[in-house]
């Protein structure tokens, strides 16, 4: 073979070895970018949330109706208006209890009048029983007339005793009219805020019987003492107990949390949802750190934090994959799959018990396709610091 048929033949290989080459090149698997997280050290906490969405409440709140129907005559109050307890809030038309209420004091007087006649004519009765038994015991006086003095005297006592009988029916009258009165009437029980009313001055007002659920006349409430009440999970309730820290979210004070303490936990399971019942907590929030102005329905969300790890090593939640396994980005420029053991877990952070260390750096993008084990990789833009 000629040096020359030689080198085409090497030349050819060359050319056939560069395209193979490109070939490879062009299909080879393109590395993935992945974002990443360096493991490192801090705090890591165990907590539980409310399944459904609390509510603000006021410690002292109560929705007020008159115990009868009538026609409102007076509304001393308005809605926001503060109220000291004891002010009247609402009056029902009540002319006619009045009137009553008069005829039965006036009762009361006559009786006091018939009680000083009826007593001043026993009185004398009495004596003249005395001055007969006397004149009877000398022989001036029959027997017969004496015992009928003391029969008068026994009798006109008696009449004292029915009239004075009849001023204590008549006062029992005139209380009886004034709790009637009392009936068309409300007081407030508590200082606080009137939040709604229900009627307007001329419309009838309609007590709530029971078993009915009438809207109230007036909803009083005291916005001084607020707290959180909070459905939990029949499943977390046995975690909970009064004196826990909590975290408390509004929102209507979004990117905000507030810390407080479990106040109560409910002796019993709420079935509002047969597939979700729940334990009801209530949660107060800590003075010092109270938001400035909370209004009472707000929405609200409860976190109980269980337990705390300070200083420890913990992987991001969004990183772990089932079965307790990590990504970790390699030196070699691939990804490796790692088992971990885990301790206490929220959705932010993860403790680590073993298979990482601070430094390593774990992929948080699962989500993006071909992130698996072996794969190449190169670091995301938004990874970069």
């Amino acid at each position: 073979m000629t040096s020359s048929l030689i080198r085409r033949l090497a030349l050819a290989l060359l050319i056939i070895a560069l395209l193979v080459g490109g070939i490879w090149w062009a299909k080879r698997p393109k590395p993935i970018a992945v974002v990443v997280v360096e493991i490192d050290q801090g705090k890591v906490e165990s907590s539980i949330a409310n399944t459904r969405a609390g509510t603000v409440e006021a410690c002292l709140r109560t929705k007020l109706s008159a115990t009868m129907g009538g026609r409102i005559e007076v509304l001393a109050v308005k809605e926001g208006d503060k109220v000291k307890k004891g002010q009247l809030l609402m009056k029902l038309w009540n002319d006619d209890q009045q009137a009553q209420s008069t005829l039965a004091q006036t009762q009361v007087q006559s009786a006091q009048k018939r009680v000083v006649e009826a007593c001043t004519v026993a009185a004398n009765a009495e004596a003249e029983a005395k001055r007969q038994s006397a004149l009877f015991q000398k022989g001036f006086v029959s027997g017969s007339r004496d015992d009928q003095a003391r029969a008068d005297a026994q009798a006109r006592r008696a009449t004292c005793d029915a009239a004075k009988a009849d001023v204590v029916q008549a006062q029992a009258r005139v209380s009886a009219t004034q709790v009637e009165q009392k009936r068309t009437v409300l007081y407030a029980p508590f200082a606080g805020t009137v939040a709604k009313i229900v009627g307007e001055v001329g419309e009838y007002s309609t007590p709530s019987p029971p078993g009915v659920p009438t809207p109230p006349a007036i909803d009083l409430i005291d916005d001084t003492c607020l707290y959180v009440r909070a459905p939990m999970d029949e499943v977390d309730a046995p975690k909970i107990s009064a004196g826990q820290t909590v975290r408390i979210s509004f929102d209507a004070l979004p990117k905000q949390s507030f810390p407080g303490k479990v106040k109560r936990v409910a002796p019993y399971v709420s079935a509002v949802e047969k597939q979700a019942r729940t334990v009801d907590i209530d949660a107060t929030l800590d003075t010092d750190k109270t938001p400035p102005k909370l209004l009472v329905g707000y929405s609200a969300d409860v976190e109980v934090v269980l337990a705390v790890r300070d200083k420890v090593v913990r992987v991001p939640t969004s990183a772990l994959q089932e079965g307790g396994r990590v990504l970790v980005a390699g030196a070699d420029g691939t990804l490796q799959e790692r088992k971990i053991k885990t301790g206490l877990a929220n959705w932010e952070f993860t403790e680590v018990l073993d298979g990482l260390a601070a430094g390593d750096k774990v992929v948080t993008s699962l989500e993006r396709e071909g992130v698996k084990p072996g794969a190449a990789y190169v670091l995301d833009d938004k990874a970069k610091k």
